[in-house]
């Protein structure tokens, strides 16, 4: 059962900031990008982390291999891009490791090597919005700034039983003013990261364990199930691909190496129309979920003497077997192909 709120959060923000950050003291989590102030090991795992869970990203230690393979500002702006994509691969949203290398050019180029520690000039960063450049501003530098993720919002949005979208024009307001406001001058690193820490263990969306929150004093919301509210879904798309396996007697595979600005220079199983592929053997189905698209891929068998002409103007090439590990190949095609072979 919820607690009932005794104090106000802003009304009592002193107080707040103390709670929080004692909890943070005694249970925070020993994040590898926690032991840094480096502003680029930062954004690093900012980046990684848009979009994707901190589960995901310390998966196979994929934060510690990345900075081992591109260790500074000058390795990262110099690798190629396919050595680039591999090193992304499972972690989706492609565009942003490449925005991740134009900002290492950007601050080798135009601030000498050395990243700016104010929020508004590290926003005129490739791929740099207001949260990654408050964070990069509060976690690396110490600046007293406010950062909203989606757990801050949830955190803020419950603590004030605010039932504006956070997704919102007039909610991402209130919820930056009202982070401006709570963020403590004093350890704001220290802050920042608690109350984001809050949203992902007591305040979680599912199950938010009130009994036993850091801030149950302050937080106004009597249905916390019912928080944070969001504007009305946008509708999931759905998408039917039908693929072809094709195999030489060497063990050579044809892939098709993809454009546009999602998945360019990646390599995938060609795609054919229905008509085409209406008389070959179905190998496989499978389903993966991108954005808002509901994506099911067939895949057939296809002997090399009997592909049918690509209807998309797309490269494919035959590639050894062992060579596919090398290659940039999204995860739920790498994970169809790993069954498959």
């Amino acid at each position: 059962m919820k607690p009932a709120a005794s104090k106000h959060p802003l009304r009592n923000k002193r107080a707040l900031r103390s709670a929080l950050l004692r909890w943070f003291e005694a249970h925070r989590e020993d994040h590898p990008w926690r032991q840094t102030t480096d502003p680029y090991a930062i954004l690093v795992s900012e980046i990684m982390l848009q979009q994707t869970t901190v589960a995901a990203v310390r998966q196979n230690r994929r934060f510690e291999k990345f900075l081992a393979t591109f260790p500074d500002l000058p390795t990262l702006a110099a690798a190629k891009e396919r050595t680039l994509l591999q090193a992304w691969e499972g972690l989706g949203y492609y565009n942003r490791v490449r925005n991740l290398q134009k900002t290492a050019l950007a601050v080798l180029n135009d601030h000498h090597g050395t990243f700016p520690s104010d929020p508004t000039t590290l926003q005129t960063l490739p791929g740099v919005g207001r949260y990654t450049a408050g964070a990069v501003a509060t976690f690396a530098f110490g600046k007293s700034v406010p950062i909203v993720d989606a757990n801050i919002a949830r955190v803020l949005s419950r603590l004030f039983n605010d039932p504006t979208p956070i997704d919102s024009t007039p909610g991402q307001a209130l919820l930056w003013d009202r982070a401006a406001q709570l963020v403590d001058p004093n350890s704001p690193r220290e802050f920042n990261s608690a109350i984001m820490e809050l949203g992902q263990t007591h305040c979680s969306a599912r199950r938010p364990d009130c009994p036993h929150c850091p801030a149950r004093q302050f937080c106004q919301t009597t249905k916390p199930e019912h928080l944070p509210t969001k504007k009305p879904k946008r509708a999931a798309v759905q998408v039917t691909e039908h693929v072809l396996l094709v195999r030489k007697p060497n063990g050579h595979i044809l892939l098709a190496q993809e454009s546009g600005s999602r998945r360019n220079g990646f390599w995938k199983l060609p795609e054919r129309d229905q008509e085409a592929v209406a008389d070959l053997p179905l190998l496989a189905t499978h389903k993966y979920a991108i954005t808002h698209h509901r994506v099911t891929f067939h895949i057939h068998s296809c002997p090399p003497t009997q592909v049918p002409p690509p209807s998309k103007s797309c490269p494919e090439q035959y590639h050894p077997a062992k060579s596919l590990p090398s290659l940039p190949i999204p995860s739920p095609i790498r994970k169809a192909l790993d069954r498959l072979l």
